[in-house]
């Protein structure tokens, strides 16, 4: 698979998952997930999944400090209803890095390492999502403005509006992923986390 470079570039987001443990999967349960990994499951890179990304791995590391997050301990509240524009795929990209379900996730083995009804939909917060440690219970509340530093409507009419050319129709794919480039290069403008 041939991708844009600046994907190695980005950091990992590195969890814990005891069930990872418990079954073999990998060794410790250590669960290392790039942007890469994250741009398979969702087929696509763009501002969405690129600022769900940020906002997961900026909101973890503040919550969990030193420590690693502990995947499938997490729970995951979005501000937007699930038929809110793109909450669905913004859901979607923080259940693969949490392990995070709404119903239809994983039921457990025997009482333990359940992961459904850890997402929810609909929260009554400001941010655009809150992060909670199933652990101490401790919250941090996440919010994202990627029009902080770009337009992707702007972009996106290069290919898609009346003055579209067949040159802009070309370099319309390079174009948008300079686009989601430049908010991995601004994340700390475009990710906010107040203190706890």
């Amino acid at each position: 698979m041939e991708y844009p470079n600046y994907y190695n570039e980005v950091e990992h987001i590195i969890l814990k998952d005891e069930l990872s443990r418990f079954l073999g999967s990998s060794e410790e349960g250590i669960i290392d997930i790039s942007y890469l990994d994250i741009v398979k499951m969702a087929g696509h890179s763009c501002v969405l999944v690129s600022g769900t990304y940020l906002m997961a791995l900026k909101g973890l590391k503040k919550l969990y400090g030193t420590e690693l997050p502990r995947r499938g301990e997490i729970k995951v509240e979005l501000r937007e209803s699930f038929d809110d524009g793109n909450t669905g795929a913004s859901a979607q990209v923080l259940s693969n890095i949490t392990g995070a379900t709404a119903d239809s996730g994983f039921r457990g083995i025997n009482g333990k390492f359940n992961r459904r009804g850890l997402l929810s939909y609909g929260a009554d917060i400001t941010s655009n999502v809150r992060f909670t440690r199933l652990d101490t219970f401790k919250s941090v509340e996440v919010s994202y403005q990627p029009s902080k530093v770009v337009n992707p409507g702007v972009v996106m009419q290069s290919v898609l509006g009346p003055d579209a050319t067949e040159e802009s129709k070309k370099l319309f794919p390079i174009k948008w992923q300079e686009m989601v480039k430049t908010i991995f290069d601004n994340a700390d403008t475009v990710i906010s986390i107040p203190d706890f």
